[in-house]
């Protein structure tokens, strides 16, 4: 028996990277994985390929009622969620002479806004059925001050802080909410930086795999009730910062 049986695990942002490796975890642990992500085919082939427990939607997270949207979907085919894994983000950094404020809006909506919009709704549900359990993926560019990084890293800062409230108000409500803030990681996410010509971050050390976030998302899930790993930060072996 896996250590997830009988769990409904959500996991947003599951088309690659962190979120794909993190959907293999928990449907290997048991659990029925909903995947969520704007790429409809790379989530059906997943699906696919992880079997008849695995569900997907198709959803832009940016959208202000995609949170909603997703409950509700969850919700009417497979029943109130155990689990959500909060992994969908976007990346774009840049000095002030070269960002780009277009992109300023969507970071904000899919690093931060969605995220707290999903984490009230699922809690709600959570708490009506007496337990659940809310993993946000966060980044070690959270606590990490660095030119051109501002915006990016300060919207992880919030997500931690805004993490960190929202565990405290369910404690003792049979919901637990922790975060894993992964470091450098090797995943699509660095697109946009290589597309602007500039180094991406996984270029300078050797990079964390997503399967190394993904088993820390599993230990974080895997904790007896009585526990809650509020706070887990995953480095490369070669980050000295």
């Amino acid at each position: 028996m896996g250590s997830l049986d009988g769990k409904i695990a959500v996991v947003t942002g599951a088309s690659a990277g962190i979120g794909e490796a993190t959907a293999r975890r928990l449907a290997a642990a048991g659990a029925t994985v909903v995947l969520a992500a704007r790429r409809k085919e790379r989530l059906a082939a997943l699906a696919q390929e992880l079997g008849g427990k695995t569900g997907y939607l198709a959803i832009d997270l940016a959208d202000p009622d995609a949170p909603a949207a997703l409950l509700a979907d969850v919700t009417a085919r497979f029943g109130t969620p155990d689990i959500v894994v909060h992994n969908a983000a976007v990346l774009h950094v840049g000095s002030v002479d070269d960002f780009d404020l277009a992109n300023l809006q969507p970071m904000i909506a899919i690093n931060y806004e969605s995220v707290v919009r999903s984490c009230y709704l699922f809690a709600r549900a959570m708490k009506e059925a007496g337990s659940g359990h809310i993993v946000n993926i966060s980044s070690i560019g959270a606590n990490i001050t660095a030119a051109g990084t501002g915006i990016y890293g300060g919207l992880k800062k919030a997500l931690e802080m805004f993490t960190d409230a929202l565990r405290i108000e369910l404690a003792g409500s049979g919901v637990r909410v922790g975060l894993v803030a992964p470091g450098t990681t090797s995943t699509e996410i660095f697109e946009p930086m290589k597309a602007d010509g500039k180094p991406a971050w996984d270029t300078y050390i050797p990079a964390l795999d997503p399967d190394d976030i993904a088993r820390a998302v599993l230990y974080v899930l895997e904790q007896p009730a009585r526990a809650n790993a509020a706070r887990i930060h995953v480095y490369s072996a070669h980050e000295s910062f």
